[in-house]
């Protein structure tokens, strides 16, 4: 289909003309970040991935670290957390709660109703490859980058005025990562490498003459609190193969040494015996041997060129410029200490990339989902154990995929919520006498869905519902039937049969609301039933589940009781300070400056609150207002995209300052959430949910589609929180609900055209301010100028109210 233009007849001046971002264009170029000194701490160092494993790159020069990960090594072995006989302890849990009797609801709870056994286990770092280089030490015009184009980590520096160049890459097409390293002096590259892990059982071993291994298995843990020990059943190998280009080579059971080379390649190879969270029959060695045999028989450009490839067809799908770089001769970490006192565009669209970057590096198929830290992690006590937390992390990491055009890196996920589904069955049926599948406040290799840790806050029983938003979202912006019959329907009715049955009739209320409980509000509050977010995630998975059956023409008995019973699930309402209520109880604190804003659900990333709910809308405000706008790095993300649904784009982009702030710097005061030196998101400690919700933020902020006309059609709404620092700017490749993709560009704070495209040839709504125009696009496109209308009947637009 042809492109076609609908122009406004009193606009005077041609979209073809308009230079949008005249000082930057937003391309390969500008898409580094770069450091003039080595990393001295983990968070400066620089992040690679190919979703399954990763490194940490350090990029000193008399010793160079790579810090490894494998994202299937993990504390613990297979095991169902879900307590038997929990189920009848239920009915005595809720009453206490009805009568007020909070504490010993939680006490009681403790003893009956927790996992077995009681926490969940921990991700584990891989170990470290170490690069010696003799004589390195006193470098000179040291320069260490990362390019978000090409995945490629690359250090330069000069010794004895030899130029010497290394280059780090995760492929992956080819699983393995790469370490190229040359120099400008044919005959002068001399190192030695080595492989540690701080895991047990661990021994390094000579393989052939240019390969070295290393073996061992996850540690033993402890589990906190208890006596128990877990043994570690996690085995794992990772074998480093050398290729030289002149000069000598040797491997024995310690190291690999390299005389006098001009260019050498080290290739990695990790992985562990787990095949499923309930087999450990995979055999290490193999996997590393077969992954090496297959990269040999590419030369290292080759590899390179692969690896580049792969990754520029999913990073390349946006452009994002939002005007120019204004302190782009400083290092990246000067500049985000600049950042909060002088506005700095192009490192804002920077960050909103490097969101993107980290879900590709961590998060591809085949390997398991993004966790608390991604796919990075050095330590083997990790915050949090560096989980699957999805009371709001987990879910955060994955907002951004589908409107960033990133759908393939989703499937993780989705992966993980089938065996999720299988664990959640058994915690369903023990803990609450229930059908379908349950999922609480954590998860781990294991696919532990029981409540975990502290009955105040574990028992909370949406998990499973929230991250069924996703599969939900997948298919309303792709359109595929396939995955919503095969994949996303069945899980998601599994989901909504296990509150058919858990919800029960409030006795404290003559309305007959239906309520869940036991429950939380995360992280406050503590045990109590019927908090405002658990209603909220309900009712969006029975409508959701409901519309999804109708669609596929099926189940029509269960989506009618679906929508029977979704509209007696207690509603949101307002409270006496003309706040959100949290709980069903009037008893918010307007002091309370809590990280979690869990009651606010519906505002984001849920959308039954929204202009169109304008006495909700203002209540979600004043509940905003009142957590102010300090927090975690990722609760400053989600307030970030807070503020743009509630269409305040300058208060929106005052939270991507305060989250885009170095955290950790002598040089400046400002301790609490933000960014470290590698723009990694501080909680703090490091967690990367803040960097991923912090490019759903900026998304939000330039276009939304979430709601919906009176007949059920989305609404796509261009710029709606647009802020006034961002006066010129250019977006391409957005992916709006119902299937469609968009550029947008605007000049002097104003739309200057969108081009929408529609490969399933739909119609769609699009509305720019107080104009709206249906079209129907097709997979050429439509371009809308900046007045959003044209003369009526004119081509395929239609103006409308």
């Amino acid at each position: 289909m042809r492109s076609h233009i609908i122009r406004f007849a009193v606009l005077t001046f041609a979209i073809c003309t308009v230079s949008v971002g005249a000082a930057s264009d937003g391309g390969p170029s500008d898409m580094k970040l770069w450091y003039a000194e080595p990393a001295q701490t983990w968070t400066y160092a620089l992040p690679v991935g190919n979703g399954r494993l990763g490194a940490m790159v350090f990029a000193g020069t008399a010793e160079a670290r790579y810090q490894l990960n494998e994202d299937s090594l993990w504390c613990g072995r297979p095991h169902d957390y879900a307590q038997d006989g929990a189920a009848q302890y239920l009915p005595e849990i809720r009453r206490l709660l009805f009568e007020g009797k909070q504490r010993e609801a939680e006490q009681l709870a403790m003893e009956h109703f927790m996992s077995s056994p009681l926490r969940q286990v921990p991700y584990q770092p891989f170990g470290d490859l170490t690069l010696r280089f003799p004589g390195h030490e006193n470098a000179e015009s040291y320069y260490r980058e990362l390019d978000l184009d090409t995945a490629v980590a690359t250090t330069t520096y000069r010794v004895d005025g030899v130029t010497y160049t290394r280059q780090t890459f995760a492929s992956f097409p080819d699983q393995v990562v790469v370490v190229r390293i040359s120099c400008d002096k044919p005959g002068t590259l001399s190192f030695t490498a080595a492989l540690t892990s701080p895991n047990a059982d661990v021994r390094t071993r000579r393989v052939d003459d240019r390969t070295l291994a290393i073996l061992g298995r996850a540690r033993d843990f402890e589990v906190r609190g208890t006596k128990e020990v877990i043994p570690g059943a996690v085995r794992f190998e990772g074998r480093c193969q050398i290729r030289i280009n002149g000069g000598r080579a040797t491997v024995n059971d310690e190291q690999i040494r390299v005389e006098s080379a001009n260019a050498a390649t080290l290739t990695i190879a990790m992985a562990t015996n787990v095949r499923n969270y309930k087999d450990l029959s995979a055999d290490p060695g193999q996997r590393c041997a077969e992954a090496l045999r297959k990269a040999a028989e590419k030369t290292p450009q080759q590899l390179r060129d692969a690896h580049v490839a792969d990754h520029q067809a999913l990073f390349r799908r946006m452009t994002l410029d939002l005007g120019p770089a204004r302190t782009a001769d400083l290092p990246t970490d000067q500049r985000a200490l600049k950042y909060a006192e002088r506005e700095d565009p192009q490192l804002a669209a920077l960050f909103f990339q490097y969101g993107r970057y980290l879900m590709i590096a961590s998060s591809r198929t085949g390997g398991q989902p993004a966790n608390l830290q991604g796919l990075w992690n050095e330590s083997t006590s990790p915050p949090w154990d560096s989980k699957y937390t999805v009371n709001i992390n987990t879910e955060m990491n994955y907002w951004l995929t589908e409107p960033t055009n990133l759908a393939e890196c989703g499937r993780p996920l989705f992966d993980a919520l089938v065996e999720i589904a299988e664990s959640g069955r058994s915690t369903a049926r023990k803990h609450y006498d229930a059908p379908g599948w349950v999922l609480h406040h954590n998860f781990d290799l294991w696919r532990g869905t029981a409540p975990i840790n502290a009955s105040n806050h574990g028992i909370w029983p949406t998990g499973g519902a929230w991250l069924c938003q996703h599969l939900w979202w997948h298919y309303v912006y792709s359109g595929d039937r396939q995955f919503l019959r095969e994949r996303a329907y069945p899980l998601m009715k599994g989901a909504a049969e296990f509150f058919v049955e858990t919800l029960i009739e409030d006795p404290r209320s003559d309305k007959r609301w239906l309520i869940s409980g036991p429950s939380n509000s995360p992280e406050i509050g503590g045990l109590v039933m019927g908090p405002t977010m658990d209603h909220q995630i309900i009712r969006s998975l029975f409508a959701d589940t409901a519309e999804a059956a109708r669609v596929l023409g099926v189940d029509e008995e269960f989506a009618t009781k679906l929508d029977a019973l979704r509209i007696r699930i207690a509603p949101n309402q307002i409270g006496r300070h003309g706040q959100l209520q949290e709980w069903l109880e009037d008893k918010d604190d307007p002091k309370n400056e809590h990280r979690h804003v869990s009651h606010l659900w519906g505002l984001f990333p849920g959308s039954e609150i929204s202009v169109d709910t304008p006495e909700l809308l203002d209540a979600a405000k004043q509940s905003l207002i009142f957590r102010g706008d300090g927090g975690t790095g990722w609760s400053r993300a989600w307030k970030i995209n807070f503020w743009a649904r509630l269409l305040d784009g300058d208060h929106a982009h005052r939270m991507l300052k305060h989250l885009l702030t170095l955290t950790d710097s002598p040089l400046t005061e400002y301790k609490g959430g933000g960014v470290y030196g590698n723009l990694f998101d501080a909680h703090p400690p490091f967690q990367i949910d803040g960097n991923f919700g912090a490019t759903s933020g900026i998304t939000e902020m330039l276009m939304q589609s979430h709601r919906r006309n009176p007949q059920g059609r989305y609404i796509i709404e261009l710029l709606p929180a647009l802020p006034s620092a961002w006066p010129d700017g250019r977006i391409t490749g957005l992916r709006a609900r119902g299937g469609f993709t968009l550029d947008i560009a605007w000049k002097n704070g104003m739309l200057a055209e969108a081009i929408v495209k529609s490969p399933s040839g739909h119609s769609c709504i699009v509305r720019y301010g107080e104009r709206t125009v249906q079209i129907e696009p097709g997979a050429g496109g439509v371009r809308l100028d900046g007045a959003l209308q044209g003369p009526v009947g004119w081509g395929k637009g239609r103006q409308g109210g």
